[in-house]
Order: C-alpha cells, then sequence, then structure tokens
C-alpha cells in the first residue's frame, strides 16, 4: 500500500441522506472542523444546486482553507462553469458507467458517454482544475466498458478515478479484484466510493485500498443516501489500528467531530456506533471488567482517549464482585468480600426490575439499605 488520502463527502453526499439538511453555518464550520483534524481534501458541495448551496461552497473557498476543496458535477459544462464561479481548486466529474444506468436512468449510449467524459474532463482540466472522474454504479459495471471509461478519462487529463459501489453491493474479495485490474489496466489513481446497503462500505473500502486504491470518499457518522457510505472515523481508524497506516488525523478529535454531525444532521450517535459510540468504551460484564480493570488491553482495541472517548466501568445484571467493590471505591467506600457479594445480588435484582445498568445515585440507595439491614448507620 502507498499514501492514503481522504476525500470527506458529509457536505455533499453526507446531505443527500432523506431528512438531512446542513445550515449554511453549519457546512461552514464542519469545513472548518474536518480541516482542523486534518482531512485533505473535503467535497463541499453540488454548485449548480445554485441558491445557498452555492453560498455556503462560497464561503468556504473565501476562507482559504489549508486543505483541497472539491465540488461535486454531472459531466456537463454548466456544472463546471458553476464550480469554477465558485473559485473551487478540484472538481468531481460524474456520469454512470453500468449499461443498466446508462440506458434506464441517462437513456444514452456508451458512445455519449465517453463523448461526455472527453469534452467534460477535457474542459475541466483546461481551467486548471484538479479531476476525479467518478464510475457512478461502477461495481455494476462490465469491466472492459469501465476500463474503456477510465482510459478516455485518463487521456484527457483524469488525476483519478472515484470507483463508486453506488448500491452497497460488493464483497471485499470483489472490490479487491476490480479496483487491483482497474489500477493494473489503467495506471490511474483510484479513490474508493462504497455505500452501506449490506453493511460493508468500510470493509469494502479498505480492501480497495489493500488492491491500491490510494483515495478514500468518506462520511462522518456514515451519513449517506440510504444505509449511508464509509464512516470517516471507521476508515481512518481501521487503517491507523489495523492496517498500519497513520493518516495523519487528528483522530483524538473524532468524537467532537461526530458530535458535532450527529446535532447538526439530526441524527443521534448509536451508543454501539463503531469507534466513536458511547458503548465502545463502556464495560459491564464482570469478566471483561475485570480484565480492563487489570489491563484495558485486555478489552478495548485502542485507547478512548485517543478517539476523544472515556472509558465507562458500569455497574448492572452482568457485573461482578470485584467492579463492584472497585466502584464504591470511588465513592470512598471499602467493601469487604461479603458485603460486595450481597450489594451485587441486590444490583443484579434492581438491574433485571428496571432493565439498565444502575446510576451511581441507585448504587448508593442499594448500599444504605444494606447498611440498614445489618444494622448500621447509613
Amino acid at each position: 500500500m502507498g499514501q492514503v488520502w481522504i476525500d470527506d463527502t458529509t457536505l455533499r453526499d453526507g446531505e443527500q441522506t432523506a431528512g438531512v439538511v446542513f445550515a449554511n453555518s453549519e457546512k461552514v464550520r464542519l469545513a472548518q472542523l474536518l480541516t482542523e483534524i486534518g482531512v485533505p481534501q473535503i467535497e463541499v458541495g453540488i454548485p449548480a444546486m445554485g441558491g445557498d448551496e452555492l453560498e455556503a461552497i462560497k464561503e468556504i473557498v473565501a476562507l482559504d482553507l489549508p486543505t483541497s476543496i472539491l465540488a461535486w458535477n454531472r459531466a456537463v459544462i454548466s456544472d463546471l462553469e458553476a464550480s469554477i464561479s465558485t473559485g473551487v481548486q478540484a472538481v468531481a466529474v460524474s456520469i454512470s458507467a453500468s449499461d443498466i444506468h446508462i440506458e434506464h436512468k441517462l437513456r444514452r449510449d456508451r458512445a455519449w458517454v465517453l463523448e461526455s467524459i472527453k469534452r467534460s474532463v477535457d474542459f475541466a482540466k483546461s481551467r486548471g482544475l484538479y479531476v476525479s472522474l467518478n464510475a457512478e454504479d461502477a461495481s455494476r459495471a462490465e469491466m472492459e466498458f469501465l476500463l474503456e471509461f477510465a482510459l478516455a478519462g485518463k487521456e484527457y487529463g483524469a488525476d483519478r478515478l472515484r470507483f463508486c459501489d453506488t448500491l452497497g453491493i460488493l464483497d471485499p474479495f470483489q472490490s479487491y479484484e476490480r479496483v487491483k485490474t482497474i489500477i493494473e489496466q489503467t495506471g490511474l489513481a483510484v479513490e474508493m466510493h462504497t455505500h452501506d446497503d449490506f453493511g460493508l462500505a468500510t470493509a469494502n473500502a479498505l480492501a480497495g485500498v489493500r488492491a491500491g486504491a490510494a483515495y478514500v470518499n468518506v462520511t462522518v457518522n456514515g451519513l449517506g443516501e440510504r444505509a449511508g457510505n464509509a464512516a470517516l472515523e471507521e476508515v481512518v481508524m481501521a487503517l491507523k489500528c489495523i492496517m498500519g497506516q497513520d493518516l495523519g488525523i487528528h483522530t483524538s478529535r473524532l468524537r467532537e467531530l461526530s458530535e458535532y454531525v450527529a446535532r447538526a444532521a439530526g441524527r443521534p450517535l448509536s451508543v454501539s456506533k463503531a469507534i466513536v459510540g458511547d458503548n465502545v468504551f463502556a464495560h459491564e460484564s464482570g469478566i471483561h471488567a475485570d480484565g480492563v480493570l487489570k489491563d484495558p488491553r485486555n478489552y478495548e482495541a485502542f485507547a478512548p482517549e485517543s478517539v476523544g472517548m472515556t472509558r465507562q466501568l458500569v455497574i448492572g445484571k452482568h457485573s461482578g464482585s470485584t467492579m463492584v467493590k472497585f466502584k464504591f471505591q470511588e465513592f470512598g467506600i471499602t467493601l469487604s468480600d461479603e458485603a460486595a457479594d450481597q450489594i451485587l445480588a441486590r444490583v443484579r435484582r434492581m438491574a433485571v426490575q428496571v432493565k439498565r445498568s444502575l446510576f451511581d445515585k441507585e448504587l448508593m440507595y442499594i448500599y444504605q439499605d444494606y447498611q440498614r439491614g445489618n444494622g448500621q448507620h447509613a
């Protein structure tokens, strides 16, 4: 694997999530946050939409952020002219690569697609823009035509090919083979754009990287159409911790970034969201909690501080006496083994009744009841 670059599309594909709209001020702040954590390229939107979309993009460009600002376009000259008017340095030129899209969405033929690629890429390069040629629905395209598609872009100066698994239908093995073939046959840099319809977006993105893809298109929290896209936080941490590739992203701010996007999108973070969910570092099971107390590496793949999180030791039905003693030590109370066992029995009964782990105040009520039952003052 060579160097990998993140291209975040939360402001474009993320906002295409059904029911999600970012205010202009939120788009600007998100662009700033992404830049601050070290994202090297941001796909900020679609200038051809005009209105607030165009104004937000212009405002972001005017900030002169130390990152590449890319705008999305159809393979249409008027779209590219709208992008040029904003002052962006890079453009995505997107057009369908699969026969089902060409015939049933565009109602054209392959020859028209190739001509559109040549015309639009040539126009963008003549204006000094960096060009990502997006092969929409590439995962359903016939490989022979996909290679012809890529080579047409390369002939007119496209800087990379975005391989779009638009419906999220590939598995990692297929992703690897297809991306490897494209790179070997065309020599073009490839970007992975993967969707999560089968829960494989991050896995497919990583498979593409393993095959030689140099760019990954992501969204914060995996926002995106239908089931969403590969999540920035998942891709970055998986590359760093599993594949040994540190992208220079300030991962200690990932939770902050995820919380901001969740609020702006009106899509609360799931407690079990990979990397940044509350439960990632929450331990209740007696065996697990005991292991974490001895050495966090026993049950944590990475330190909570590395993504801006904190460890939570939770008391509930599955807790053990060691955890109960540790928790009460935090309250300044030292329990004997017998007291810990009796309190644990009460904890488990209450946890079943309320169907959750217990709050600190509830633990103290249990402790006070235990003391009264043993003739002690609370």
